[in-house]
């Protein structure tokens, strides 16, 4: 009795004499005699072509099969990624892979790992289904980014987010921060031309406008901070101490200019600097604060001595005028007897005059004998 085999549409039939692969049957019903070693492999062209135990070698010599299969091969430095009718369906890793074409569209797109960059090519709606593939660098808003593949720069990086595959290459990047710094030198001892020794405070403030010369710098900062300690020191030493004190913003304005001219050779932009205190010896601050009073007493008794000056003038002026006019004379005869009732607290007369008349007779008593009244 001979055996049937259906093969229904979307599926095909692999034709297998004594173990070996004969050739592809299309859609239909076959009989095979019983007494042949002869049977049908019946697979489905919706899924991958793959015959457990066969290597996909041993059906390469049906040209038939081979029109209706969509072989891709996937090399050792290679992912592939496959699409149906399309649609992201997954990701190839190295091997050979076959796809029959009969009821969908099979693409493919290859990707060198060797590169480990994802491609512009593949549309960021997929990288979610890539979990496990890929690895993903940032770079933020105030920083720059420098690419290194095995430790071999390759390019800056702007801010932004960046994709790339797990593969033979390994990827970092190193970050440098674009935002305003500030370099504090604290307790710098220096002396004066005049031998002098204090301890100084400065600050400068600076921002990175080159990072991949600032990373061909060994110690960035250290090396910024010993420049600023030999402008300074040059300029203190060309200074004596009263004229280092009275020149304060200068200093700060003479280390900028020569910071500014290192700017290209650090890959800087040096933005400000300042001198926030000078730390004088005990011994050097005792004698500044004794001569700074001994002068502020020199300013208090040349203000008393003017002052003096400038009132005992004015009662001159005011003597030579009474002197001239007999009137002014009588009104401040009037007004220091005013003065001189407000301090009285009784009047006793004698005689039968009265108050007025006797005040009168005073005062002109007074100028009769010849005594200035306002003596």
């Amino acid at each position: 009795m001979l055996k049937k085999v259906t093969i229904h549409k979307g599926m095909r039939g692999l034709l297998f004499k004594q173990g070996n692969y004969e050739k592809m049957l299309q859609p239909g019903t076959y009989r095979l005699s019983p007494f042949t070693e002869s049977h049908i492999l019946v697979v489905d062209t919706a899924l991958p072509f793959e015959v457990d135990g066969k290597d996909l070698q041993l059906f390469m010599h049906d040209d038939m099969l081979r029109q209706e299969l969509e072989v891709v091969q996937v090399m050792d430095h290679e992912y592939v990624l496959h699409y149906e009718d399309g649609r992201f369906s997954g990701l190839l890793r190295p091997g050979t892979y076959a796809f029959w074409n009969v009821l969908k569209k099979h693409s493919f797109i290859h990707v060198d790992i060797r590169n480990p960059e994802l491609p512009a090519a593949i549309d960021p709606v997929i990288i979610p289904k890539l979990t496990g593939w890929y690895h993903v660098l940032e770079v933020a808003d105030h920083e720059a980014g420098v690419l290194y593949y095995n430790h071999v720069m390759q390019r800056e990086l702007a801010p932004g987010k960046y994709y790339f595959w797990r593969g033979p290459a390994a990827v970092t990047v190193q970050k440098i921060d674009l935002r305003q710094q500030q370099l504090d030198m604290t307790g710098q001892e220096m002396m004066t031309e005049d031998k002098v020794t204090l301890r100084l405070n400065f600050v400068c403030q600076y921002r990175v406008t080159e990072p991949l010369r600032v990373l061909g710098i060994k110690s960035f900062e250290d090396q910024i901070y010993i420049q600023l300690q030999l402008i300074l020191r040059e300029y203190i030493g060309s200074l004596k101490l009263d004229d280092l004190l009275r020149m304060k913003q200068e200093i700060a304005d003479f280390v900028l200019t020569r910071l500014q001219e290192k700017e290209q050779e650090y890959g800087v932009r040096f933005v400000s600097a300042g001198v926030k205190d000078i730390i004088l010896p005990g011994d050097i601050r005792d004698i500044l604060n004794t001569v700074l009073l001994a002068e502020k007493k020199a300013q208090a008794n040349l203000i008393t001595r003017r002052e003096e000056t400038a009132s005992t003038r004015s009662l001159l002026n005011t003597a030579k005028l009474m002197d001239e006019n007999e009137t002014l004379y009588r009104l401040k005869e009037l007004e220091f007897l005013e003065k001189i009732c407000d301090r009285i607290g009784s009047i006793s007369l004698t005689g039968g005059s009265s108050l007025l008349e006797q005040l009168n007779f005073l005062l002109g008593a007074s100028r009769a004998d010849g005594t200035n009244p306002k003596a």
